[in-house]
C-alpha cells in the first residue's frame, strides 16, 4: 500500500514538473515576443522620425544654400558653404559618436530587455 502511494506521488510530481516546464517555456516565448515587438516598434518609430527630419533638413539646406547664393551672387558658393557646414558637423559628430549615439541606444534597449 505504501508503494502504491509512493508511485502515485511520483507520477503526480512528474506531471507537475512537466506542467511547470511547459508554462516556463510559454512564458519565455511570450517575453521574447514582447521584447522583439518593443524593439521593432522603437526602431520603426525612430526610422520614421529620422526620415521626416531628413526631408525637413534637405529642404531647409536647399533654401539656405539658395539664400546664401543670392547674398553672395553665386549659387555655387552658397551650396559649397552649406556643404562645408555639414562637413564640419559630421566631423564633430564623428568625434563624439560614442556619447551621443551608442550610450542612449544601449540604455534604451537595456531598459526594454531587462525591465519587466
Amino acid at each position: 500500500m505504501a508503494f502504491e502511494e509512493l508511485k502515485e506521488n511520483a507520477e503526480n510530481i512528474h506531471d507537475q514538473v512537466h506542467a511547470y516546464i511547459e508554462s516556463n517555456v510559454s512564458y519565455y516565448k511570450l517575453r521574447g515576443f514582447k521584447v522583439a515587438m518593443k524593439s521593432t516598434t522603437m526602431i520603426l518609430k525612430f526610422t520614421l522620425i529620422l526620415l521626416c527630419f531628413g526631408m525637413v533638413l534637405l529642404f531647409c539646406s536647399i533654401a539656405a544654400a539658395f539664400a546664401i547664393g543670392v547674398a553672395l551672387d553665386s549659387y555655387a558658393l552658397g551650396f559649397l558653404i552649406v556643404g562645408g557646414i555639414y562637413l564640419i558637423s559630421t566631423g564633430l559628430l564623428f568625434l563624439v559618436k560614442d556619447k551621443i549615439i551608442e550610450g542612449p541606444i544601449l540604455e534604451k534597449f537595456s531598459e526594454i530587455f531587462f525591465n519587466d
